[in-house]
């Protein structure tokens, strides 16, 4: 039986950015990929016995691509009808979607690596910070990761990935970006929230 070509272009694409993602693990862990221990001992701020670390209940490019990779079943088992007759313009308005995502994801990653601070969520917080995209949103990266995999799933044509993005933004919400934000609270105080009273969450 023949594979769609939704199928093909989110197939492919979950399998590029896995990939690229694996890429990323690898160079952080031949580069030593932590910022240095803090004198407390990996203790939060705050002197509440609490692990310096978010409790993120996954790294948040897995979650992307786990979503990604279900559309792909999905449109293989229950496909949803859709137009391919303007495969080129699906394409264009896919890609410039992901490039957008690329960029901001990219703009994120250099202002936490300007701090001196962890960008996986998953260590250490050594550093707030608040400056360049940071002014504008407080979650540049998942922003980012939510445009490319929009993006991919524009370019696919997928009613199911574009469905998926609904649970998607709720796991993040849930599992990550509010567990940051009891972190960070708890560790940065009246920093954290003023900075949170002043940026939004998203846009």
């Amino acid at each position: 039986m023949a594979i769609s070509e939704t199928v093909l272009v989110l197939a492919g694409g979950t399998a590029v950015l896995s990939i690229l993602f694996g890429m990323r693990v690898a160079m952080r862990a031949v580069a030593g990929g932590t910022a240095p221990p803090r004198a407390d001992g990996g203790q939060a701020a705050g002197g509440s016995g609490a692990p310096d670390v978010a409790g993120v209940i996954a790294l948040p490019p897995l979650i992307f691509l786990g979503f990604l990779a279900a559309a792909a079943v999905l449109e293989e088992s229950v496909p949803l009808p859709v137009s391919v007759a303007h495969s080129l313009a699906r394409y264009v308005a896919g890609a410039v979607v992901a490039a957008s995502g690329f960029v901001m994801i990219a703009m994120g990653t250099r202002c936490f690596v300007a701090a001196g601070t962890n960008v996986p969520p998953t260590l250490p917080t050594t550093a707030l910070v608040v400056d360049g995209i940071y002014g504008r949103t407080r979650n540049p990266l998942y922003l980012g990761l939510t445009l490319v995999y929009l993006g991919l799933s524009v370019a696919a044509g997928s009613l199911w990935a574009i469905g998926l993005v609904v649970p998607l933004l709720w796991v993040i919400n849930v599992g990550v970006v509010k567990r940051e934000e009891r972190y960070l609270e708890r560790k940065f105080g009246d920093a954290y929230r003023d900075y949170k009273a002043r940026v939004r969450r998203w846009i």
